[in-house]
């Protein structure tokens, strides 16, 4: 297996994910509907691409991971619910910054939820995200939609630590079984807010929004998950780690150079802030865990 080709590969995987938001500004239906059809289109990418492989879902890893499976598949739902409605709510580099405090919540609760010890260390790169993200957000501004928008992240992020705890639970299922379940999964537990969302209401299609919600579906998850998880398999722990944080950095500048969504001087400070000491926390991290030991924090 060639190490550059899989690192291209997971470069590939987090560069897509980060221009999510950037695309979902240019689709003309609710944010929700394009998050229902993200999760159907990628579960049936992900199970065909299975197939053609000569390859079955695990059912019994599957029936043994249920209760975790159900878990982790209803957060990625909701995280993709509040995520969405942040892009369109706030910037695209406030919300994806705002949905990446996940890992660093997940450091503030291990020890009551994962009985994990926490660094002293993790605490205060916790301390400097939370300094970031009230940079970014401009909240002493008082912008009301940037409020609204940030809100809205962090119940992403939020959800986001569920899905990182469910995944944590599940035990020896193949990375492409729990991605194939979670993502059916979520695209189930949208449904129902899809509907009550939209009844009665006369949705406008147009080609632009299909396609972008066709490319979300199957190239920002079906190909980007088998990507993912293809590079994650085979990179050094440390790499896994530090590469994953391309995601918000592409989405932030996505953001500025795209979408002409400035930030100011602070908000670029409070941006570094949150992504350094992801980065920090992920480091201090490594040093205490066995090689080959990582553990995905997405479901996405």
């Amino acid at each position: 297996m060639n190490p550059a080709l899989e690192r291209i590969k997971y470069i590939l995987a987090v560069v897509l994910y980060g221009t999510i938001g950037l695309f979902l500004r240019f689709v003309g239906l609710p944010s929700e509907i394009a998050a229902l059809f993200r999760g159907i289109l990628g579960s049936l990418f992900i199970y065909l691409f299975l197939r053609i492989r000569g390859r079955r879902p695990d059912r019994g890893a599957i029936r043994a991971n249920r209760k975790w499976l159900l878990i982790g598949g209803a957060a990625l739902g909701l995280n993709w619910i509040f995520l969405f409605a942040a892009y369109i709510k706030t910037t695209v580099a406030v919300a994806s910054l705002c949905n990446y405090m996940a890992p660093l919540i997940v450091v503030l609760i291990a020890p009551a939820v994962l009985g994990e010890r926490t660094d002293g260390r993790k605490l205060l790169c916790a301390a400097a995200a939370f300094v970031g993200i009230v940079l970014v957000s401009g909240v002493w501004k008082g912008s009301v939609g940037s409020v609204t928008g940030l809100v809205m992240g962090l119940l992403a992020a939020a959800s986001f630590v569920v899905i990182v705890i469910s995944n944590r639970k599940l035990k020896d299922i193949s990375a492409y079984d729990r991605s194939v379940v979670q993502l059916a999964v979520s695209a189930a537990t949208i449904l129902p807010y899809v509907l009550v969302q939209n009844v009665g209401k006369l949705l406008a299609l147009d080609v632009r929004s299909v396609l972008i919600i066709l490319m979300l579906g199957v190239v920002h998850t079906g190909i980007a998950y088998c990507l993912y998880f293809s590079g994650m398999g085979s990179l050094p722990v440390q790499a896994v780690a530090i590469l994953g944080y391309l995601e918000p950095v592409v989405a932030v500048l996505c953001s500025a150079f795209f979408l002409h969504e400035a930030m100011d001087l602070a908000g670029w400070i409070g941006a570094a802030l949150i992504i350094g000491a992801a980065v920090v926390s992920e480091c201090l991290g490594e040093q205490k865990r066995p090689e080959g030991a990582a553990v995905s924090k997405k479901a996405r």
